[in-house]
């Protein structure tokens, strides 16, 4: 998805590279706006450090979206378009935004945030800026408007839309001079007058690189901080859109959470220096920062962005979302979740299976706080205004506080009988700032206090999965460290419900080989056999390569085939040290003793995206056996991983 090219004057790699029914929209865990009152209670604490603004408060309220990744892209098979390709390849057979957004609805997911524009330059509205749009494609003989569409879909639903618009053309002829800026934030304004309402507007942090050009073709750097001049640039935003939160560079609301796995930091705290975004930074963020910057946590439903056919099979499972909503809305941060329809324009439907159950799951455990009903006493409370009960009473806007000089305070729940739960659910009151450093929960089963958790960082939310069902009579909050007296406003119990096991899918590409029957002949390093397990989970590890000593390699396919291509898919399991190659060399065989080159380059972006590269050979070719070389990792690491290599062969 997003590209993540370093930034220049930034040390973060861009990237940017997620309701079923009535229930679900009552049910799930949605976070209500805490709002400040005109004046806030009698003797309320005064605020601790950064917080959040009117605009941020509302964001965090929308806990788990979904991002659409539709272009030119999910025609040609790529990630990142080049910015030369014919917008006439965009043809969507039966595009259908209700069933993208039902889908998402289905999820549990509060908004859409459409990719308007990708690094590509192609424009999914029917603009007048540029002719590289879809007035100039045979969707709707050019009469038709996707973002209107989506936008109109997304409101009938009742859900949020927000835009995704890449700062980066690859296309425009003045990418990199003053000229593009003016014609950029001319984007910007159509977008946001021309839509209705937006809750979210995404800058891609991808910047600068090779690219078409206007016919140039050639590599162009720019300073991004400098060139888009962001505080103009989000301030034009907020002229048009004051409720919306831009993403992600110095200045606007949200930053990245510093992958594209769907994993937050833990702790992941709200808040970050005052100067540009340090990736290492961004994961958990910086207690007691100067800003108020929260973490959005991004990841895909399939290992790419955009929709590929090689991917059908490889569909998050809905037990893999719940672990993924633990990662990120459980610690804090809001779920972007990436749904790429196909080329028919529709989500596929083992992604639309997954999302439904995923939804029925999480709308069935959150619909019954398990807490209600239970007696709360705390070791000291401000005033009746801030008693203890105030965790179980609902609102957003009231929450249980201590004297100031109370910062370890203890608040005990007297459960009722028989309450038995899986998942504790702890929210602080956000216009006070974070205030709990660290925290622990005890709860008492059978007569014995036990603690089950301690962590740093409560924040917007903290979901303590526990690993089986407990039935206690007492559950226990402990403030063990905070700079300044708790204001806690829920302590909330559930009960998971496990979703609807769905059938894996099979890849609907009939090009795509099977590697069933391939086997390694020869490897630098051991373990190669994970290449080919078609399993994203195993990865082979191999040390760095060294100048002149590339990591190399051999499969034979056990039959002679029409070679059209590779595709090469990095680990996106997270470990220290590890990163994908840089650059590739491709050869093929028929007899395994002769051998011709099949191609070689860079694996773009492939550090940060982690996402599946398809390379095409200039001319299909006979072979039955691949050799694939390696010469750098694409960071400086000691080691190299992959986790599959596969092939496709010319269509019929």
């Amino acid at each position: 998805l997003f590209g993540l090219i370093p930034e220049p004057q930034m040390t973060h790699p861009s990237r940017r590279g997620v309701i079923a029914s009535g229930l679900a929209a009552t049910a799930l865990p949605t976070l209500a706006t805490p709002t400040l009152a005109k004046t806030a209670p009698s003797g309320a604490p005064k605020p601790w450090g950064a917080t959040p603004s009117p605009r941020q408060l509302a964001w965090h309220k929308r806990q788990q979206y979904a991002f659409v990744h539709f272009s030119i892209n999910t025609f040609t098979d790529k990630e990142w378009g080049y910015g030369d390709e014919d917008p006439a390849l965009f043809n969507p057979t039966d595009f259908s935004a209700d069933q993208i957004v039902g889908a998402a609805k289905a999820a549990g997911m509060t908004g859409i945030i459409l990719t308007a524009k990708h690094h590509d330059g192609f424009c999914l509205w029917p603009t007048l800026l540029t002719e590289r749009c879809i007035r100039n494609t045979p969707y709707k003989n050019g009469k038709g408007d996707i973002v209107g569409e989506m936008a109109a879909a997304t409101r009938r639903a009742g859900l949020a839309f927000g835009l995704y618009l890449s700062p980066w053309d690859r296309h425009h002829p003045d990418y990199g001079r003053p000229a593009y800026v003016d014609y950029f934030r001319k984007q910007i304004v159509e977008l946001c007058t021309r839509y209705g309402e937006l809750f979210e507007f995404w800058f891609d942090g991808a910047n600068g690189g090779d690219g078409y050009y206007g016919g140039a073709r050639e590599t162009r750097k720019i300073d991004a901080p400098a060139y888009y001049d962001w505080p103009t640039t989000i301030a034009l935003v907020h002229k048009y859109q004051p409720m919306a939160c831009t993403f992600d560079p110095l200045g606007a609301e949200i930053r990245w959470v510093g992958n594209e796995d769907g994993v937050a930091g833990d702790p992941c705290w709200p808040t970050m220096p005052n100067h540009p975004y340090v990736q290492s930074e961004g994961n958990s963020g910086v207690r007691g920062a100067a800003l108020w910057w929260p973490a959005e946590t991004d990841v895909s439903i399939r290992p790419g962005w955009f929709y590929h056919a090689d991917e059908d099979a490889k569909v998050k499972t809905p037990e893999r979302l719940l672990k993924l909503f633990d990662e990120s809305v459980g610690r804090g941060t809001n779920l972007n979740l990436n749904l790429p329809p196909d080329r028919r324009g529709r989500l596929a439907d083992t992604d639309v299976a997954v999302l439904r159950s995923f939804g029925a799951a999480q709308a069935a455990t959150y619909a019954r706080d398990l807490a209600k009903g239970a007696v709360t006493y705390a070791s000291a409370e401000r005033s009746a205004a801030f008693s203890a009960a105030r965790v179980l009473d609902g609102r957003p806007d009231t929450y249980w506080s201590t004297p100031d000089a109370d910062h370890t305070p203890t608040l005990t729940l007297d459960l009722p009988p028989a309450r038995s739960f899986d998942l504790i659910r702890i929210r602080e009151y956000l216009p006070l700032g974070v205030r709990v450093t660290r925290f622990a929960v005890d709860a008492e089963v059978d007569g014995v206090w036990k603690t089950f958790a301690e962590h740093e960082c409560i924040g917007a939310q903290r979901i303590i999965r526990l690993p089986a069902a407990i039935t206690a009579r007492r559950l226990r909050l402990r403030i063990l460290e905070a700079p300044a007296c708790p204001a806690i406003s829920e302590i909330a119990l559930f009960r998971q419900v496990q979703p609807v096991a769905v059938a894996p899918a099979r890849s609907s590409d009939p090009t795509i080989l099977s590697t069933k029957d391939w086997h390694i002949v020869a490897a630098t390093a051991p373990g190669a056999e994970a290449l080919l397990d078609d399993d994203a989970a195993t990865r082979w590890t191999t040390p760095a390569p060294t100048p002149g000593t590339p990591v190399s390699v051999t499969i034979d396919m056990g039959q002679v085939v029409a070679l059209a291509g590779v595709s090469i898919s990095p680990s996106r399991t997270i470990a220290k040290d590890v990163s994908p190659p840089r650059d590739y060399r491709c050869e093929t065989s028929v007899d395994g003793t002769q051998w011709e080159a099949a191609g070689s380059g860079e694996l773009a972006n492939i550090a940060y995206a982690l996402a599946t590269q398809r390379l095409a050979f200039a001319h299909p070719r006979q072979a039955r056996f691949l050799r694939l070389s390696f010469d750098a990792p694409a960071l400086p690491t000691a080691s190299i991983a992959l986790a599959g290599i596969g092939a496709f062969t010319v269509k019929r």
